[in-house]
């Protein structure tokens, strides 16, 4: 019986999306992976689950694989409907996501699929990021109260 995997992947999504809105901009979001970003490397281990996502506006989008694992995607060019759409796809091949070969394709935003090739993939230091993101959102309650 499949359909509850799929129902719980779109709640995860959506759960993500609500976690995931600090109230910064999605270039100063990209801004903040991608200081917490480490080396480009060529492919990484995925076994078909993606735990998480972030859009990071229409060329980027950050992918859980575990909760302490994540990878930013900058992608060749534009990606339409990937900040408005409730899950994504990432292509592999034997279980391995390549940059320059795989994509990534918004899901459930339209009619029409367009994939989104995976130009460059870099390794997130999560918890940099999650303190990143709660410094963020601390930030604008702390200078209201000024």
């Amino acid at each position: 019986m499949k359909p509850f995997p799929a129902i719980a992947s779109l709640l995860l999504a959506a759960v993500t999306a609500a976690c995931a809105s600090t109230g910064i901009s999605d270039a100063d979001k990209l801004a903040t992976y991608r200081a917490h970003a480490g080396a480009p490397v060529r492919s990484f281990q995925y076994f078909g689950q993606i735990n998480g996502w972030t859009p990071l506006g229409d060329s980027a989008v950050a992918v859980w694989t575990k909760p302490s694992e994540a990878w930013l995607l900058e992608l060749s060019g534009r990606c339409p409907d990937l900040d408005f759409a409730p899950a994504i796809t990432v292509t592999n091949q034997f279980n391995r996501v390549s940059a320059k070969f795989d994509k990534v394709i918004p899901r459930g935003s339209g009619s029409m699929v367009i994939p989104c090739q995976i130009s460059e993939i870099r390794p997130l230091d999560v918890k940099a990021i999650k303190q990143a993101e709660k410094t963020a959102r601390d930030q604008p309650a702390e200078s209201s109260g000024t």
